[in-house]
């Protein structure tokens, strides 16, 4: 065995994997705590302190960013690089390129915690930053598919495994979308103005976020559920055929449907309408590759029984397909009359946030991070704790935000008979209050269940005598 671990660290390039795969956890405490704080900020808006830089309006684009982007980011990092050597059987090309990619993301992020406090912003959803450091994200982003796409072109497997095929759409995709929409005028060092104006401007920002959702949030995750779940259930991709439909229908889809974010504005009416279409058309790819991932456990279902880490993969697929239908039905103008502007919006974003991108990526560092330091993992129970506790604060934060949405919306409708409105918008506020209360207790769950994981961890590469969790590296 210690000759094989020996073999295995010299075949691939684990330092730059380790190092994503930590930060992943300590960004995403800091990133959910900062969410636990503005939580409870609208719960009880004196938290703020009058102190500028502790706002809503500022730390709220720092907990998005930190989860997205620092959180999901390093995520995606260490997660595509152990894939992408995995499965091409050779290491990631050009080390201090690679090196490179971790210390220019950890600057992106730490310059996205002084700036944003301090006011500094676009006040763009999910391109809040400002020009100098998206520049520094577009050097990274180019050195990062350099990286990734030259491990593939030395592959000693003629085949690219499908999961590779995700993490390229989503590097690809996320490159086009963070230069398009970040063109801007620069007026100083810490000020620009966008390249779009009006109407235009609303068009181009929401076909960046909703595919930074699409892409970033989704086809980037898509990697992660096509290895490691069947890695973790000891069980081949239930249909190899359905994941490339799954692929090629997401990629092609997903770029369409921004529009819907904007229904009922100065958007022009056949845009808005496309938007819709491609959403719903969406639904289709969405449950395939939902279907195939779950369909993987076919025949192996007593594992769910015993193996935590592959219950917060398979838990994380099914928030996938829910969050997926749920997006479509909510992009129908009807639908969107009753549910623009309310928390049931927040309700669908965390449902798929929490449940979909932060349980996977959970599961794939609980996957990881033992094989990386060659540890056994400390605490399968401790495991089984985190999932418990975190599921349930996913499950109270969701649908307080699902009730308290349509309670929002159908007041805001509601008139007298005379035309007049029959609540206030004070009074829809009054109303919010206990179920603001009800999701800060679950994001305080959901942040419990991952601090427990961290300890988890740290005791794992600690504390933890090495085990057989090593993975030797394949023969070549």
């Amino acid at each position: 065995m210690g000759a094989d671990r020996t073999d295995m660290h010299e075949t691939y390039n684990y330092t730059v994997v380790r190092q994503f795969a930590v930060m992943t956890i300590v960004w995403g405490i800091v990133g959910m705590l900062v969410g636990v704080v503005i939580a409870a900020q609208l719960a009880w808006p004196a938290l703020n302190f009058d102190l500028p830089w502790l706002s809503y309006g500022r730390l709220r684009p720092l907990h998005t960013n930190a989860v997205i982007f620092a959180f999901g980011g390093c995520a995606l990092f260490a997660t595509s690089y152990y894939v992408v050597q995995r499965t091409c059987h050779v290491r990631l090309f050009c080390r201090r390129l690679a090196a490179f990619t971790f210390w220019g993301w950890q600057a992106v992020i730490v310059l996205a915690a002084v700036t944003l406090p301090l006011g500094i912003t676009q006040g763009k959803e999910y391109a809040e930053l400002e020009w100098p450091i998206d520049l520094l994200i577009a050097v990274v982003w180019v050195a990062y598919a350099v990286v990734f796409l030259g491990t593939i072109a030395r592959r000693r497997v003629r085949h690219i495994y499908v999961a590779n095929w995700f993490f390229a759409a989503f590097i690809l995709a996320v490159a086009l979308l963070h230069v398009v929409n970040s063109a801007v005028i620069p007026v100083s060092l810490w000020k620009s103005y966008s390249l779009y104006a009006g109407v235009q401007d609303a068009m181009v920002q929401w076909w960046y976020g909703h595919n930074a959702v699409g892409f970033f949030l989704t086809a980037g995750f898509l990697g992660i559920m096509y290895y490691f779940v069947p890695k973790q259930a000891g069980r081949p991709i239930y249909s190899y055929r359905l994941s490339i439909v799954h692929f090629w229908a997401l990629v092609f889809t997903y770029m369409w449907a921004g529009p819907h974010h904007l229904h009922y504005t100065a958007l022009p009416d056949w845009a808005q309408s496309l938007g819709m279409v491609m959403s719903l058309i969406l639904l289709a790819p969405s449950w395939g590759g939902m279907i195939n991932g779950i369909m993987t456990l076919s025949g192996a279902w007593e594992k769910l029984r015993t193996d935590p880490v592959l219950r917060f993969l398979i838990v994380s697929v099914s928030f996938y397909g829910m969050s997926t239908f749920e997006g479509p039905m909510m992009s129908i103008k009807t639908v969107n009359a009753l549910s623009h502007y309310t928390d049931w919006t927040i309700g669908h974003v965390h449902s798929g946030a929490l449940g979909w991108v932060a349980f996977i990526s959970l599961g794939a560092m609980y996957f990881l991070i033992p094989r990386l330091f060659d540890r056994e993992l400390y605490s399968l129970r401790l495991v089984e704790v985190h999932f418990w506790v975190s599921t349930v604060g996913i499950v109270l934060y969701i649908t307080s935000m699902w009730v308290a949405g349509i309670m929002q919306g159908l007041m805001w409708r509601a008139v007298n008979d005379d035309g007049t409105l029959t609540y206030s918008f004070v009074e829809s506020v009054e109303a919010m209050h206990p179920f603001y209360v009800i999701r800060f207790l679950g994001g305080v769950l959901f942040l419990a269940g991952t601090v427990v994981m961290a300890w988890n961890l740290w005791r794992t590469v600690r504390g933890a005598r090495p085990g057989e969790a090593a993975i030797p590296a394949p023969a070549h």
